[in-house]
């Protein structure tokens, strides 16, 4: 396979006049950005819609689509929003997501224009057309007429036809206007990896369409939710919450909800990355009222069968298997036996003194490399917190000579040079911005997901330097 590189930024950083990013003309100026480089893969997080502490991680919906990322420039064009009322929603600071204002204003304009179109019945049909986006529509119908509850609490079976419809619209401009970004991409040779957190919130479309597939007790309540234990990011271990898969249930059906997840996500991307795919060979399962992560305890998982699943419906579809965290002899095995592509993330490579499978001299043909994640620190940031030995070190390990302030070039370069088929650099590495900039903190509810860069910003990355490294290396 050919040896390729990209760059990781959720929708969200991109820049714009509205609070966050979204799928309009910045997401073609990006493609053009990353093809003049000479990078052939942008990698993006969920896009589903966020949690109350802003992470894609955990939704509404695993199908459903964020509201924020629908253009409203592209509304404006086809004559569903004003200029004047565009005015009043502009953003008040370019450098980070303005979710508190979204969540306040942004459903209320896209309402504004759902009442204002002239293709309803192809709107209308467009959702018929698809069971996941119909059932989620209903969902947060009813979420609206139930005064935002979740759904366990539920006493109201009103639905207001205006909301649901306004639903309809949203989810229609989702993906319409995401398939032509992701065409114009792969017009210009650049491949997008969407991304497929393992679980579902608990306050879900998901849940409560099949609650006989997860793990609930009599009162519609987690019996056992999903976490992982004590680790480099939290010594607590991280509690999730969401609730764990009840895959006795979920096999008597030939896994068909992950089967029809995959096909979903093989429409909008050309490869997936299944976040926590270690929870597929064993899970870490704690009870449900737990405080802590550190009262589970591992349970065996589907494994091969289920990977077979996912195999079959992705086709042509690249999988990426996110084997971070605990990683077991069987975990290894399994991400072996799949063929899917690992990751390497160089950062975890120089946490002790000893070897480790994330120096690149280490990386396997077959894995996708990293200088960190969406959660890791920034290069930078990386740098600037090691204590002097261990930076010493690893700067040497890259051949770097000179102030550690100018490393995080050779960095780079080390990465470009491994033997890892692909090499994905999270945005702000190529910016060489510091912690500031940091996307997330795991196990920090407040403060995370909120960065944005600027087109200025985006203008400053030398490209022809990256043009090099691309061709030098073969990528």
């Amino acid at each position: 396979m050919e040896r390729r590189s990209g760059v990781l930024m959720h929708i969200s950083s991109l820049y714009g006049e509205y609070s966050i990013g979204s799928f309009g003309s910045e997401a073609k100026y990006f493609i053009d950005f990353l093809a003049d480089c000479g990078f052939h893969y942008w990698q993006v997080l969920p896009f589903c819609m966020v949690d109350e502490c802003n992470s894609p991680y955990k939704s509404y919906s695993t199908f459903g689509g964020n509201p924020y990322f629908v253009d409203l420039n592209v509304l404006h064009n086809k004559g569903l929003v004003t200029r004047e009322e565009l005015d009043i929603y502009r953003q008040q600071n370019p450098y980070v997501c303005e979710f508190v204002r979204l969540y306040h204003t942004r459903l209320e304009l896209l309402m504004l224009a759902s009442k204002r179109v002239s293709n309803r019945g192809e709107i209308e049909s467009f959702i018929a057309g698809d069971t996941y986006l119909s059932k989620f529509c209903e969902f947060m119908a009813r979420k609206a007429a139930n005064n935002e509850l979740p759904w366990f609490s539920w006493t109201n079976d009103a639905i207001d036809e205006d909301v649901l419809f306004m639903w309809k619209f949203i989810q229609y401009e989702f993906f319409t206007q995401w398939a032509e970004i992701k065409k114009y991409a792969n017009e210009r040779g650049i491949r997008i990896i969407g991304d497929i957190p393992i679980y579902v919130s608990h306050d879900s479309c998901d849940v409560w369409s099949n609650k006989e597939q997860y793990c609930l007790d009599g009162e519609n309540q987690p019996a056992w939710v999903a976490g992982v234990p004590p680790d480099y990011f939290c010594a607590d271990g991280q509690l999730w919450g969401n609730p764990i898969y009840n895959w006795a249930e979920m096999q008597k059906d030939g896994y068909k909800w992950w089967c029809d997840r995959i096909r979903h996500m093989s429409k909008m991307f050309d490869a997936v990355r299944i976040d926590h795919f270690r929870g597929i060979e064993s899970y870490w399962a704690v009870p449900g009222k737990a405080e802590t992560a550190k009262e589970g305890h591992w349970e065996k998982g589907p494994g091969m069968e289920l990977v077979d699943a996912i195999k079959a419906a992705a086709g042509d579809t690249e999988i990426i298997a996110e084997d971070l965290g605990d990683i077991t002899p069987e975990v290894h095995a399994l991400v072996e036996k799949s063929g899917f592509p690992g990751m390497r993330v160089f950062q975890f490579g120089f946490l002790s003194d000893g070897d480790s499978a994330h120096k690149p001299h280490h990386y396997p043909e077959n894995c996708v490399a990293y200088t960190g994640t969406h959660d890791n620190n920034t290069l930078l940031g990386y740098l600037w917190e090691l204590d002097d030995a261990s930076r010493a070190k690893m700067l040497a390990y890259c051949g770097h000579e000179g102030h550690w302030e100018s490393g995080c070039a050779s960095i780079l370069r080390t990465i470009f040079a491994s033997h890892a088929r692909l090499a994905i650099l999270p945005i702000q590495d190529l910016l060489g911005y510091g912690s500031d900039t940091r996307l997330n903190i795991p196990g920090k509810a407040d403060g995370n997901w909120a960065y944005r860069l600027t087109r200025e910003q985006l203008d400053s990355i030398d490209r022809k330097r990256f043009r090099e490294l691309n061709n030098m290396y073969a990528r």
